[in-house]
C-alpha cells in the first residue's frame, strides 16, 4: 500500500497537479483583447449621460435582483468622476461616484465611496478590467467583497460588463450588465 501511495503521489504528479489547480484559478488577461474593436477609450465613454440595465445573481445563478441605472461622467484635467444612482426592483436606491485617476503607466486608478483603496484599471483593445474591495449591505451589515469587473465594448455606445463577487475566494455573485451612451446614436 505505501508504495503504491508513494507511486501515485510522485514529484511528478504533485507538480502536475499545482499546474492544473493552477491554471484552473487563472483568468485571461485583458492584454487577450488588445486587437479588438472598436477601442474602448476610457475618457470618450464614461463622459456624458449613460444608463444601464443589469441583474445580480447569487452563488447559485439564481437572479435575485434587477436593477437600472443613470451614470453621469465627467472629466478635467485627465481626471474623470463617474456618479451613478441604482435603482433596485425592490425600490432600493444606491449611490456610488467613482474617481478615476491616471497613474505614470498609463493606466487608472479608481476610488469610490463605497470601495475600500483603489481598483487598478487595465484597458486593451475593446476591453477593461478592474478589481475592487466593495462594501455591500447585508443584512444591516456591510460586507466587504471582491469584485473582477470585465467589460467589453461590443460596438460604440454600447458596453456589456460581467463582474464576480468573492468572499474569501469563494465566489458568491454575479452581475451582468449593459451600459449605453445616451444620445450616442444606437
Amino acid at each position: 500500500m505505501k508504495s503504491m501511495m508513494k507511486r501515485f503521489f510522485s514529484p511528478l504528479t504533485i507538480a502536475f497537479l499545482s499546474v492544473l489547480l493552477l491554471s484552473a484559478c487563472s483568468t485571461p488577461d485583458v492584454s487577450l483583447y488588445a486587437k479588438n474593436e472598436p477601442k474602448f477609450e476610457l475618457q470618450d465613454f464614461f463622459s456624458g449621460s449613460l444608463k444601464a440595465h443589469g441583474i445580480l445573481k447569487n452563488r447559485s445563478g439564481e437572479v435575485i435582483r434587477y436593477f437600472n441605472a443613470t451614470l453621469e461622467g465627467d472629466w478635467k484635467d485627465g481626471v474623470g468622476t463617474l456618479a451613478e444612482v441604482f435603482t433596485f426592483d425592490d425600490g432600493e436606491i444606491q449611490n456610488r461616484t467613482w474617481i478615476m485617476t491616471p497613474n505614470d503607466n498609463g493606466e487608472y486608478t479608481a476610488t469610490a465611496n463605497d470601495v475600500i483603496g483603489a481598483g487598478d484599471i487595465k484597458i486593451a483593445g475593446n476591453a477593461l478590467f478592474m478589481n475592487y474591495v466593495l462594501q455591500v449591505p447585508y443584512d444591516g451589515d456591510l460586507l466587504e467583497v471582491n469584485v473582477d469587473d470585465r467589460m467589453y465594448m461590443v460596438k460604440d455606445g454600447v458596453v456589456m460588463n460581467e463582474s464576480i463577487m468573492t468572499k474569501f475566494g469563494v465566489e458568491v455573485g454575479y452581475l451582468s450588465i449593459v451600459i449605453e451612451k445616451i444620445n450616442s446614436g444606437i
